[in-house]
């Protein structure tokens, strides 16, 4: 695969604070649901509908949207949904109504995949090929840092400035980084050949619907997306499912106010050391495989040290399996995004790839939490989860061997 004379590695810093910004988006919501249910009258399930939205776009139209975003460009992509995004934020701080903040959220999701899914592809073509891998593990770290930034901010902000404020300051936020990454990232290349044959023709235009259709063909007939994606959705199911419902067993452990969020934040935090960690290990030559495999164990030791019977009367050493399963685990999404890149069919189908990676991410996060709810209530308590999360990363695991196999037969690229 051809790579482009890279740009400034700082423009590729600067495509991950984008990244940063459209997470924040994701991560205002739950810190500001007290204030929502108080001020708007919003219904438990009226939450949850909330805090699902965006995921319910990733779930049904990450891949097509990644398609769009290949024949749109990748800088104008990652413009254009950061506009979306502080569109719809700052409608979202004058809204009065449940469904024209559930309206909006669904349009926050559109923009959070429009700036999610090429940014991959985007960091490839601003750094060389020997800082690919570690960016790509920098770029994983983007979600938990957003998530956990909000998190921790969001209980101060909104308490004195209220939540139609926090919701403006975010489309602030979003319109001044859309500014500066148009200013500063180079333009995305005129189109160009996109070098698939078709029939025995070459596909001149591929931001034509037919070549659209055929890079979105080519991505969902090879075997290396799909790998890809179903073990980032092992990763990402029982990730959300644990980390989301600790206030829930917290609280009921008796830890509430502020050390709660200051306990979730961290844990969320902590994903971003092994997504650091991960791009790292890659350049001194660790292979996929190996760095994929050290995630999922710990995640398996994590949780079981976080949920099983032996620790209930540890809370610290629980909280302790919690920071090894998300922080240790955070290698596994570092790693699949640097092995997304690799394995796309080719260079027009990174974005394409990157958002069937999303979709399937997204499909685990909306089913991981459900099951391991269901569990816990068969049970009567949580000691059970690690049937489930064990389950997962053993899946993942095997996935894992199989897309490593399928490194030596991928073309030779970063």
């Amino acid at each position: 695969m051809t790579h482009n004379a890279p740009s400034s590695p700082l423009n590729a810093w600067l495509v991950v604070a984008a990244g940063g910004v459209a997470a924040l988006q994701v991560g205002k919501l739950p810190p500001a649901l007290p204030a929502l249910q108080a001020e708007l009258g919003l219904t438990l399930v009226q939450s949850g509908f909330l805090l699902s939205m965006v995921q319910l776009a990733g779930m049904s139209l990450a891949v097509f949207m990644g398609l769009w975003a290949d024949g749109m460009g990748l800088k104008r992509s990652m413009v254009r949904g950061l506009c979306l995004l502080a569109v719809a934020s700052g409608l979202g701080a004058f809204a009065t109504s449940t469904a024209a903040l559930l309206t909006l959220r669904a349009i926050e999701g559109l923009g959070f995949l429009l700036v999610a899914l090429p940014a991959p592809a985007l960091i490839r073509r601003l750094v060389p090929p020997t800082q690919l891998p570690g960016m790509l593990g920098v770029w994983g770290a983007y979600m938990p840092t957003g998530t956990a930034l909000a998190l921790l901010a969001g209980p101060v902000f909104i308490p004195a400035w209220g939540w139609s404020v926090w919701w403006g300051l975010f489309a602030c936020i979003s319109l001044g980084m859309a500014a500066w990454l148009s200013r500063s990232v180079p333009a995305d290349p005129e189109a160009v050949l996109s070098k698939v044959p078709t029939n025995g023709l070459w596909a001149n235009d591929h931001r034509s619907s037919s070549g659209a259709w055929q890079r979105l063909r080519l991505t969902l007939s090879a075997p290396g997306p799909w790998l890809v994606a179903l073990t980032f959705g092992m990763y990402s199911g029982q990730w959300l499912a644990v980390v989301g419902f600790l206030p829930s067993i917290y609280n009921a452990a008796g830890v509430s106010g502020g050390l709660l969020g200051v306990l979730t934040a961290l844990a969320a935090a902590a994903n971003i050391i092994g997504n650091m960690a991960s791009g790292r290990l890659l350049q001194r030559g660790w292979a996929p495989r190996t760095a994929l495999w050290l995630g999922f164990g710990a995640m398996a030791l994590g949780s079981t040290v976080a949920f099983a019977p032996f620790t209930e009367n540890q809370p610290w050493l629980r909280f302790a399996g919690v920071l090894l399963f998300s922080g240790i685990g955070g290698l596994v999404p570092g790693t699949l995004f640097s092995l997304a890149v690799r394995l796309a069919p080719g260079e027009q189908q990174v974005a394409t790839t990157v958002g069937w990676v999303q979709q399937l991410s997204a499909l685990g996060q909306f089913v991981g939490p459900p099951l391991v709810a269901a569990v816990a209530a068969r049970a009567g308590g949580w000691q059970l989860t690690p049937l489930v999360t064990v389950g997962c990363c053993l899946l993942g695991a095997g996935l894992a061997w199989a897309a490593g196999r399928m490194l030596p037969q991928a073309q030779s690229r970063p």
